[in-house]
């Protein structure tokens, strides 16, 4: 950029009027931009002081630096990589697109870079790196759930045959012959017996191991105990067969 294109930069800059419409900041629906005042008695119209200059010949500016970019070099537009081709690079600088997307603007601002163009909108683009994020407790537990349900649902056979068997029950139950109802007698022989069985539950309980000698003892004290009965009937007999002499003749 030469020097005279900097110095007729700093003189539009200077010279560089704002023209805001007339009651702009009376009513909120009214922007700043610009209308002409067309009224009768208007006092923007009739450059009344502080009411605002008037676009006119004199507030423009230099034709050399009209348009131009701060920076020294004409804008331009641009979408794809062709249109690269009849650009000067020493007047020109491009402005890539917004709608560019980020794989072609790589590409795009490589090529322009080479061919020594000014970017105005040049971007840092990152290549995404897929990151494996730690695995969250209430995703595990979610995750754990479902494998449940799955394995719930993947063996609906045992199901079927705990239903199967439940049912087969029922029947069984519903086939047992009913007893009939008790009589006074056997209410009472009911009554008798619940007493013996409450004290045989208070006894302990006697182990197989202590059973077990006791069998074998028990014939052996049988097979004594009728030797005996039968001596006590034989000598009962010979009694009365010897009856005193006395008795016999009292009898006479």
């Amino acid at each position: 950029m030469t020097t005279e294109t900097k110095r007729l930069i700093r003189v539009r800059t200077e010279k560089s009027a704002v023209f805001k419409r007339d009651g702009f900041g009376k009513k909120k629906q009214l922007s700043d931009s610009w209308r002409k005042p067309r009224g009768q008695h208007n006092k923007q119209r009739e450059q009344k002081k502080a009411k605002g200059n008037l676009p006119k010949p004199g507030f423009g500016s230099p034709v050399a630096v009209r348009g131009m970019h701060p920076s020294g070099f004409f804008e331009v537009l641009v979408f794809t990589e062709k249109d690269l081709e009849n650009l000067d690079a020493k007047t020109q600088a491009i402005r890539i697109s917004a709608g560019v997307g980020g794989r072609k603007r790589k590409g795009l601002q490589e090529k322009a870079a080479a061919s020594g163009f000014k970017i105005l909108n040049t971007r840092v683009i990152k290549e995404r790196v897929a990151e494996e994020k730690p695995a969250e407790p209430e995703k595990e537990a979610a995750k754990a759930k479902k494998d449940t349900k799955k394995a719930k649902k993947e063996a609906p056979a045992k199901k079927g045959t705990s239903k199967t068997s439940a049912a087969a029950k029922k029947g069984a139950a519903e086939k047992k012959p009913v007893k009939p109802p008790a009589s006074s007698a056997s209410k009472g022989k009911s009554k008798a017996k619940e007493p013996e069985k409450k004290e045989e539950a208070a006894k302990p309980k006697v182990t197989e191991a202590a059973k077990a000698p006791a069998k074998k003892s028990a014939p052996v004290k049988a097979e004594k105990k009728p030797a005996a009965a039968e001596d006590k009937p034989r000598a009962e007999k010979a009694k009365a067969k010897k009856k005193p002499s006395s008795e016999v003749k009292k009898n006479e």
